[in-house]
């Protein structure tokens, strides 16, 4: 079998993601533990004790090291560090610098996600993110997260899929459950200025932690593709969605980039995959090259100036060797998107493993599989593969 290099730059990041609602386990003060036990929401499932990673978080670095991967993405729970308005925990303070201090020790550069989706149930009671005053308690937050973040910690994402955010508030206000079969709801206007002036402010609290942190945000990038005389409406869909969230990036030091599959949008709108299109366990088109063309959109938005991370990429398989495809044909496009001149500064999988993907533990994401009784980790083949490529940058070219 031939195989080809890949063009990582020297201290190009290599690693894999997770959030901590996700994997802790007994989040009891956020807005989503309290959503998943409303019988109204219709939540498939509750996370409960999820992968027990806020005991076992230990055991987890020390597997990635092992595999090979040189860098984690993990994320602070707000609702532990403020269960309450003003009430800062120092026990969960020391808690998340602990994680640091024990992914240094491990060889893993930490990168530190400050809001992972969830909100503490105050905050969501105030009103969430359009309430008055929500962008300085974000800011205060912030502010209170430094002892985790201010030594040892090179790379700060303020918060995840911000576009995400707001097209959830758009779903809600309308009153609306549910996504549509392609493509994505309108996202609230008020929820998107909202989210912007807070991490514009959060990138001062963490820049005030220590000027050297490479602070950013990550955006969900969902690779709109124009069908023939589509590009206007493709161009009009995608920038609410995502373009306003790529520019508002401007000034950081790095931008996150998240892709999975890809929309088609035609005349009328998006257009759903074939009915014979492969798909992964989230139902979505199985389609590696994604991560490629969002990271030459996302360059095309913001200019080749700015350092680009792929901060998740992966698929929901119950088939490990479909797994290792979908990875393959993913960096090879991330290759070819360095070789291109795109700034690409590291590739970090989702997810390291099996979680909670709001809502239910179907989705099988994880290079990781972990016993939903005994919490029992056993790393998969891709596992092993993904990480060792880290040390040996060598790609199968007829698998790509």
């Amino acid at each position: 079998m031939t195989h080809t290099s890949l063009p990582f730059p020297d201290g190009f990041l290599w690693g894999a993601s997770t959030a901590a609602h996700q994997i802790e386990g007994n989040n009891v003060n956020s807005d989503w533990w309290r959503k998943e036990h409303d019988p109204a929401a219709g939540i498939h499932e509750p996370s409960l004790d999820a992968c027990d990673s806020y005991h076992r978080w230990e055991q987890d670095m020390d597997l990635l090291a092992h595999l090979g991967f040189t860098d984690y993405r993990f994320s602070v729970e707000w609702a532990r560090v403020e269960p309450a308005p003003g009430a800062f925990s120092r026990a969960e303070i020391a808690h998340y610098r602990r994680m640091v201090d024990g992914a240094l020790a491990r060889g893993l550069r930490p990168m530190v996600t400050l809001h992972h989706f969830t909100v503490p149930q105050w905050f969501e009671d105030r009103g969430g993110w359009t309430a008055d005053g929500a962008v300085e308690l974000f800011a205060r937050y912030v502010e209170h997260c430094a002892p985790i973040i201010a030594d040892g910690v090179r790379h700060v994402c303020t918060i995840n899929e911000p576009n995400m955010i707001a097209v959830m508030a758009g779903l809600a206000k309308r009153g609306e459950q549910g996504f549509p079969p392609a493509g994505l709801p309108f996202p609230d206007e008020e929820t998107t200025h909202a989210v912007i002036a807070a991490h514009h402010a959060a990138v001062k609290a963490v820049r005030a932690a220590n000027p050297d942190i490479q602070v950013g945000w990550t955006i969900a990038n969902q690779v709109y593709q124009a069908l023939p005389g589509a590009e206007e409406v493709t161009a009009a869909y995608r920038h609410p969605r995502e373009d306003v969230f790529i520019e508002a990036a401007r000034g950081d030091d790095f931008l996150g980039v998240q892709s999975y599959t890809r929309t088609k949008i035609g005349p009328d709108g998006p257009v759903p995959a074939p009915q014979d299109a492969e798909r992964t366990l989230t139902q979505w088109e199985y389609y590696p090259a994604a991560v490629g063309h969002a990271l030459r959109h996302t360059a095309d938005v913001i200019g080749r100036d700015m350092p680009l991370i792929v901060t998740e990429n992966g698929i929901a398989t119950g088939d490990d060797s479909r797994r290792v495809d979908y990875y393959t044909g993913a960096l090879a496009a991330v290759a070819a998107a360095i070789e291109d001149g795109i700034d690409v500064r590291g590739y970090l999988a989702w997810s390291a493993l099996d979680n909670y993907e709001w809502g239910s533990y179907a989705a099988t994401f994880g290079l990781i599989a972990v016993d939903r009784v005994t919490f029992e980790r056993t790393p998969r083949p891709s596992a092993a593969w993904l990480g060792g490529l880290g040390r040996t940058r060598e790609l199968p070219r007829d698998a790509s």
